[in-house]
This record gives structure tokens, C-alpha cells and sequence, in this order.
């Protein structure tokens, strides 16, 4: 996957997929798989022929135009990394981060189409959603995208509204849904287990004193997260392969904890896991988080909280392909754009997530 963070270090020419696309859902797949067709020749029989030399690329923009305009920091349920590792399992060989500044958002519709998608990305055939909307106030539609681009020779196919069980899938309905501890829903919605990654950090070590060792994963500050609370998982990492575990999500309220952490006990196995990068799916939510009146209790609760995941894991099948992010998957970078990393810890049988900044 070659990502590029400005036009210039972008490959040409391009077949193109236009959106935000945080998330990577099933609405975002049917906008992105035309444009993987296409390049590979297999094109709708009604569309031009596509030169086999462009490349299917993914268009959008960074930062997130709403993080542009409010100045607050947007939390994605993909960030970079996360995002072009999915794309490339769905056969998309680029990621274009197009600069979302005061320049572009300053481009009329047309301005928007020639300049970037036409002259600098090459684009030969365009696919967007629906509901897309481009150029200064957002004022292009798809019906503008696709006249201005005919003039110029483009073919813009439009992907309808993609829903699930009667519900439109919109990355803002999988984040209520993870916000409400909905997973059944959430997951339905992505088409996959929501999932967290990092790499493994020093932590506290507390839980080894109570019989749950644990560990640090460090994970993209700008990564959503659900609900607080308890969470039947996976965890995936090409040390331990795939293994059941049961997740705390919080601040650790018994023993007055004040950063935010994730806490994964993996059922049936324990080891070294220094530097080792993990990813979490979430397949259930248990309940929320609690403060105990002691450790005992807190061991107990842990006991407990174990034996429903794997009672919830008997019945959920959970993690990669499906899941989390494909093994291995290491993105090339242009222009300095990498994921967060850490320091690794030793840990044996838990791991605890803490957000950085």
C-alpha cells in the first residue's frame, strides 16, 4: 500500500474512490469495490475502458474536513494506519490524503474536479456515494461531479445507499452504536468486529498481584473508543496467534486509577509479548465499568467476568481476516506519516491499553 500525504508523491493515473471513508463499512465497500473492478479491467460493460495501468486509489482527506472547520480534534474508528491496511485487503493499492486546508475548502465544485481529481491525480474513472458532496460549502453534488467530469472525458459512477436490516450504515450510527455498548450492532454495521491495536508498552504491573498479569498496548490517540466496561474478545498478534480474552475498558476505579487503559486477559495463554504489535476485535459487551470495595472482590468480579467470555466466545467466531487487521500488514509512507509507537513491556496472560497522546 503506498500512501501519500500530497499530490505530488501521489502515483498516476488513478481510478478513483472519493469519501471520508472512516471505517472502512459495508456502505464504504460497495463505493470502493467498482474502483478495484475497474482497474483490474473488469469494469461494467457500460463504462469506458480503464488503461490497466491506473491505479485504484482511495481519495480523501486529512484532516477530517469537520476537524477543519471546528478546530476539535475528531477521534476515527480508523486511523491512517488501521485505514490502509483494510483498503488493502479490499485490493485498493493507494491512499491519497488530499491536505484539507483553507485553499482547498475554498475551491468551487468545478475547481475541485479539474485541478485535483483530473489534472494532478490523472483520475480515468471516479466512483462516489450518494450522498457525497464537494467544493467550497459543499455545495457539488454527485450530479455536479459527474457533468464536470464528462467534460473531461471521467466516467463517475455513483454507489447507492448501502443498509443493513432496513438501517442506512453511516459512520456516525457505528459510533453511537459503540458509544451505547451495541456491538451486535456496531459490528453488523462494519461488517467485521470493531477492533483496537497498539503495541505492547510498559505498564504498572498490578495485575500480577492479584493473579491477572498485565501489560501496556499503546494505541493511536486520535483511535475511538466505545463504552466503558467489560468486553468478551480476540486478541490476534503473530506471537500468541489468536486467543480468547476478556477486556477492561476504563480508569480502574479500585485502585483509584487515572488513565484511561484497556485491560485483556488472555484465557489460555501467556508469554512474552514485548513490542509485539496486537489487535483486539470485540465480539460482546458484558457490562459497564465498577468500583469494588477491594481487591478480593476486584479478583473475584475478574474471575467471573473470564468465564462469560468464554461462554460468549463459544458462540461468536471473531478476528482476522474477518476481524481485525490483516497480519504482517505494514503500509509504505510517504512524506513522514506514520503510526504511534512505544516502548515494550513483558507481560504474561494480560495486556492493558493505555491511550497516548
Amino acid at each position: 500500500m503506498w500512501i501519500a500525504n500530497c499530490l505530488k508523491t501521489a502515483k498516476t493515473p488513478t481510478v478513483i474512490a472519493l469519501g471520508n471513508f472512516d471505517g472502512v463499512h459495508q456502505g464504504h465497500q460497495t463505493v470502493i469495490a467498482p474502483v478495484v473492478e475497474a482497474a483490474s479491467a473488469g469494469f461494467p460493460a457500460a463504462t469506458p475502458a480503464v488503461t490497466p495501468a491506473a491505479v485504484p486509489t482511495v481519495v480523501t482527506f486529512y484532516p477530517h474536513p469537520q476537524e477543519f472547520f471546528t478546530g476539535q480534534k475528531r477521534l476515527l474508528l480508523t486511523p491512517i494506519s488501521e485505514k490502509a491496511a483494510y483498503l488493502e485487503q479490499l485490493g485498493i493499492q493507494q491512499l491519497v490524503l488530499v491536505p484539507f486546508n483553507q485553499a482547498l475548502a475554498s475551491l468551487t465544485p468545478s475547481e475541485f474536479v479539474e485541478q485535483i481529481l483530473v489534472e494532478a491525480l490523472q483520475a480515468r474513472w471516479i466512483s462516489v456515494g450518494q450522498d457525497f458532496q464537494f467544493g467550497c460549502q459543499r455545495r457539488g453534488t454527485v450530479t455536479d461531479l459527474q457533468q464536470v467530469a464528462a467534460l473531461h472525458g471521467v466516467t463517475v459512477t455513483i454507489a447507492p445507499l448501502h443498509r443493513q436490516q432496513g438501517e442506512r450504515i453511516s459512520s456516525s450510527t457505528i459510533r453511537a452504536a459503540l458509544t451505547e455498548g451495541d456491538l451486535h450492532r456496531a459490528n453488523a454495521l462494519l461488517g467485521r468486529p470493531y477492533s483496537l491495536t497498539g503495541t505492547v508498552v510498559k505498564g504498572q504491573q498490578l495485575g500480577r498481584t492479584i493473579g491477572f498479569p498485565t501489560a501496556n498496548l499503546q494505541v493511536a490517540a486520535e483511535k475511538f473508543l466505545p463504552r466503558l466496561g467489560v468486553y468478551s474478545v480476540w486478541v490476534d498478534s503473530e506471537r500468541a496467534g489468536r486467543q480468547p480474552a476478556v477486556m477492561n475498558l476504563g480508569h480502574r476505579p479500585t485502585v483509584n486509577g487515572q488513565q484511561l487503559t484497556v485491560e485483556v486477559h488472555l484465557l489460555d495463554w501467556s508469554g512474552d509479548l514485548y513490542s509485539q504489535q496486537l489487535t483486539v476485535s470485540l465480539q460482546t459487551f458484558q457490562r459497564p465499568e465498577q468500583k469494588f470495595a477491594g481487591l478480593p472482590e476486584l479478583q473475584a468480579q475478574i474471575r467471573r467476568d473470564a468465564e462469560q467470555a468464554r461462554q460468549d466466545l463459544l458462540t461468536v467466531s471473531g478476528g482476522l481476516p474477518s476481524g481485525g487487521l490483516p497480519s504482517g500488514v505494514s503500509p509504505e509512507i510517504t512524506s513522514g506519516i506514520t503510526s504511534g509507537s512505544g516502548s515494550a513491556a513483558k507481560m504474561a496472560g494480560t495486556i492493558r491499553i493505555e491511550r497516548t497522546a
